[in-house]
């Protein structure tokens, strides 16, 4: 079993920057991908970016590319995903997520955090 435990979202204005931080626990949680999504109010959860347990696979939504990094620290089992030049459009809760593999698909993941807010002002 792996918990998952999302933090630093917050309310900030177009431009600025956030890193939101996912900590892990459970014997086995380094090693699994990882990924950040997002979601809106009645909408479906969106892919934003996933590693791979070793950090050598990464990959990006076209919305996230050039703005946003993710990375992990299995020492920490902490995962991050650095978010810049933010747009009132990045509005949304922010989920972590656990699998296999790093793919692009909610349902490829077996472990959610309970999501944080960000909330992007123009």
């Amino acid at each position: 079993q792996v918990q998952l435990v999302e933090s630093g979202g917050g309310l900030v204005q177009v431009g600025d920057s956030l890193r939101l931080s996912c900590a892990s626990s459970g014997r086995t949680a380094s090693g699994y991908a990882m990924a950040w999504f997002r979601q809106v109010p009645q909408q479906e959860r969106e892919f934003v970016a996933s590693i791979s347990w070793n950090g050598d696979e990464i990959w990006y939504s076209d919305s996230a590319k050039g703005r946003f990094t993710i990375s992990r620290d299995n020492t920490e089992k902490t995962l991050y995903l650095q978010m810049n030049s933010l747009r009132p459009e990045d509005t949304a809760v922010y989920y972590c997520a656990a699998g296999a593999y790093a793919m692009s698909k909610p349902e490829q993941y077996v472990y959610w955090g309970h999501g944080t807010q960000v909330t992007v002002s123009s």
